[in-house]
């Protein structure tokens, strides 16, 4: 199974760019900005660009029509927060055990099941101790060497020594790695980050909480860096171009993020009145990550209260305006099945189309291709999935992708 899975990775090269224009017809076309449809509609695609969308457009000769009947045509999906470099099963025994080339193969195996399932671009937050390895990853793709999504990467996390995932349950005379790089103090901090960037990443990770509990409904968590740390970051990555997301959990650290002005806070489990003003005033994103919860929660089958509370908080967050983005922390659960985080976004408050919007116009934004990807527009790039019936009816329809194209290559028909 694993040869053959392996093959059609190495078969990317049979994905090639049509030479002539393409025209996708189907029942309907979801203008995401606006919320409504296009029935019936079409999208001409030139080259890696979409040139025209609308009931109908130019069919110029040697034109390539494909029809895809009773779907909908909409933005290829996006994914803010994924673990390619996971996968199903133990995960810190997956860094001991697995060398950093096989799980970067592996990783090329995730990217290409997240693009037919329908994900044209994620962020990859964190190789879990795979280094910079995701700079291989993103560049093949680039490169059209393998299938992909567009990729935003980070290398390894940031945290600090006895942190968020600093193998802290090993044998301390084994010596296990943190699967995160060591930043101690701001010195640390931008030292690291300097490094990442000079290997390849386009954007910083830091673990801002650590250990966390809710107990009598009370959650509590962990900071790692403060306030003025958190600042030195956010303020070297913006001397580079870039920006700085962050796990983080509960308070005071989501607080910290938040004051410092990072692109994101990924969980979000708790937030104080203060800090999602903070957030919807600077507009900063939070990322929920259910599908992870919820994936975890399955295999127990046992009551969640960690998930519960964090419902509880989500729908408080929504009513602050908080902006939210789609990222499911796929890798402990199947890749290119994550479409349940939007399934889980409008099952726990948000409307079908609300949670379309914040994946893909705000996912597009976190990812700094705001005006190049999420919407079905005339020069953002041809990164286009169909669904069956209606999204705006029915959310589970992300889940049964039924054709793909990104950047005008089809690679799911």
């Amino acid at each position: 199974m694993r040869t053959t899975a392996l093959a059609l990775v190495f078969s990317a090269v049979a994905f090639a760019q049509s030479t002539n224009p393409i025209v996708l017809h189907a029942a309907r076309v979801l203008d995401v900005e606006s919320g409504k449809m296009i029935a019936p509609g079409e999208v001409l695609v030139r080259g890696e660009r979409i040139v025209e969308v609308g009931p109908s457009v130019t069919h110029a000769a040697g034109t390539e029509t494909i029809d895809l009947g009773d779907r909908t045509l909409m933005p290829g999906l996006i994914d803010v927060h994924v673990h390619l470099f996971l996968h199903v099963g133990a995960e810190d025994l997956q860094t001991v055990k697995e060398s950093v080339p096989q799980r970067t193969l592996t990783a090329m195996l995730a990217a290409k099941d997240d693009l037919m399932g329908g994900f044209t671009a994620e962020r990859d937050m964190g190789t879990e101790g795979a280094g910079s390895a995701d700079t291989a990853v993103r560049n093949s793709i680039n490169k059209g060497l393998f299938p992909g999504p567009r990729l935003r990467i980070s290398g390894n996390a940031i945290s600090i020594l006895g942190g968020h995932e600093d193998a802290i349950a090993y044998n301390p005379a084994q010596h296990i790695f943190s699967n995160a790089d060591y930043a101690n103090n701001v010195t640390d901090l931008i030292n690291v980050m300097r490094q990442q960037y000079k290997e390849g990443a386009d954007f910083s990770k830091i673990y801002e909480t650590g250990r966390d509990s809710l107990r009598n409904g009370v959650y509590t968590s962990t900071y790692q860096y403060t306030l003025e740390e958190m600042k030195a970051a956010v303020q070297e990555a913006a001397r580079q171009g870039k920006v700085v997301a962050v796990h983080a959990t509960g308070e005071p650290g989501t607080g910290y993020a938040a004051k410092a002005g990072v692109v994101s806070v990924d969980h979000a489990y708790f937030l104080s009145d203060e800090t999602m003003k903070i957030m919807h005033d600077k507009q900063i994103y939070a990322v929920p990550t259910f599908a992870v919860s919820d994936s975890r929660s399955g295999e127990s089958g046992r009551p969640n209260a960690n998930l519960d509370f964090h419902i509880t908080q989500f729908k408080k967050q929504l009513a602050a305006g908080v902006p939210m983005a789609a990222g499911s922390d796929v890798g402990p659960f199947p890749h290119g099945t994550q479409a349940r985080e939007y399934v889980s976004m409008v099952k726990y408050g948000m409307t079908p189309l609300a949670a379309i919007q914040a994946g893909l116009l705000n996912g597009a934004k976190i990812l700094g291709w705001g005006n190049e990807i999420g919407a079905l527009k005339a020069g953002y790039y041809a990164d286009i999935i169909a669904v069956p019936g209606d999204p705006l009816s029915d959310i589970t329809a992300l889940q049964k992708v039924a054709f793909v194209m990104k950047g005008g290559v089809v690679y799911k028909k």
